[in-house]
């Protein structure tokens, strides 16, 4: 690096200085501090700082669609969903930031109909419904690298390595717990049903086995 040498009024003490280019090179700048804070592990020491019994800041973050790419909107709400955390975490709250992705069903299946030129029920039944749901879960691994770039571009610290997606036979599991609640057939209030709860455990076993 070109160095200039600027000598005190005194001449008792010089200082050097390093030689800054007039026009400024910004993405390298921001790739630079990326780089750094991959290297250095420095998200994951802020969270590991903080510890863990009583001192959890919870924060729930709507996950993207998984066979979405993502756009403006995401860009704008990402940097809320980054200062608050980071804020939490400065004021000595441990933060943990799992990425997710949302699985249900609408957005996959309309793409899948669409890529495997069905349509309908009928259709898919024809094709095969484990064929059919096969690629439905290919789609959510499409755009996990895109989503990736994208994300750490922008300086937001989350974890993409233990990510979850709601698809998951342990996400299902979760999803049918609340089942348990009662549900008041007279006052309609209460719960899910058991009916639901079961249909909920029976789809978390077949995505366990496969």
């Amino acid at each position: 690096m070109t160095k200039r040498r600027i000598d005190s009024a005194d001449n008792k003490n010089t200082h050097f200085y390093p030689h800054i280019q007039g026009q400024l090179d910004l993405p390298a700048i921001e790739k630079k501090i990326l780089d750094f804070w991959e290297r250095d592990k420095t998200f994951e020491a802020s969270v590991e700082k903080n510890p863990a019994v009583s001192n959890e800041f919870v924060f729930y973050d709507g996950p993207p669609f998984a066979n979405g790419l993502p756009h403006y909107g995401h860009l704008l709400t990402g940097f809320v969903k980054d200062a608050i955390p980071r804020y939490q975490t400065m004021r000595g709250r441990r933060v943990e930031r799992r990425f997710g992705w949302d699985c249900h069903g609408l957005p996959a299946e309309m793409a899948s109909e669409k890529e495997l030129g069905v349509s309908g029920r009928q259709e898919v039944e024809a094709l095969g419904i484990g064929k059919f749901n096969d690629h439905c879960r290919s789609l959510v691994y499409r755009t996990t690298d895109e989503w990736h770039r994208y994300v750490t571009r922008q300086a937001r610290w989350v974890d993409f390595y233990d990510d979850y997606k709601t698809m998951e036979a342990e996400r299902l599991a979760q999803e049918a717990e609340p089942g348990e609640v009662q549900f008041d057939e007279e006052s309609g209030e209460g719960g899910t049903t058991t009916v639901d709860r079961e249909r909920n455990l029976a789809l978390a076993a077949q995505a366990r086995a496969g």
